[in-house]
């Protein structure tokens, strides 16, 4: 492969907005083990909630999706490989953010105390609110008209 062949799979796979319209791979090896990827990451995300031992195995295969997404874009880096080499890994790395990108946007596993804390903290901000505009806030002057 060409150094400016080797630029161009680089700029493509580190552009931002390169895994829009692109599809998570079907099957994938990841770390030496074969993964059907798209079958995962729907089925996670097809849930409401993710229960605890669930997590830690999202967890672990994100860790594992970026090990081998690294280890891909090294191969494009400094590897001798062909042009088609590289535009197959190049295809892999962008189907493996779109993956990535998926179990990211998962909700937190406890709702219930995520609406808690969300209440809890609405409340904080009205009454440093009302504080403040009240004049009663030490870091506020009083409202004079």
């Amino acid at each position: 492969m060409q150094e400016y062949e080797r630029k161009q799979l680089l700029e493509r796979v580190n552009k931002e907005g390169a895994t829009i319209g692109a599809s998570i791979p079907e099957e994938i090896d990841v770390q030496g083990e074969r993964v059907e990827l798209r079958d995962f990451v729907f089925e996670i995300k097809r849930r409401e909630t993710i229960p605890e031992g669930e997590r830690d195995r999202v967890e672990r295969a994100k860790r594992n999706l970026r090990k081998e997404r690294l280890e891909r874009l090294e191969l494009i880096e400094e590897g001798e490989i062909s042009r088609e080499e590289g535009e197959r890994l190049a295809e892999s790395i962008i189907g493996i953010d779109r993956a990535l990108e998926g179990l990211q946007q998962l909700g937190p596993a406890d709702l219930e105390n995520e609406v808690r804390a969300q209440e809890v903290a609405d409340k904080k901000r009205w009454t440093r609110f009302m504080r403040q505009a009240l004049g009663l806030d030490e870091d506020s002057t009083p409202n004079r008209r």
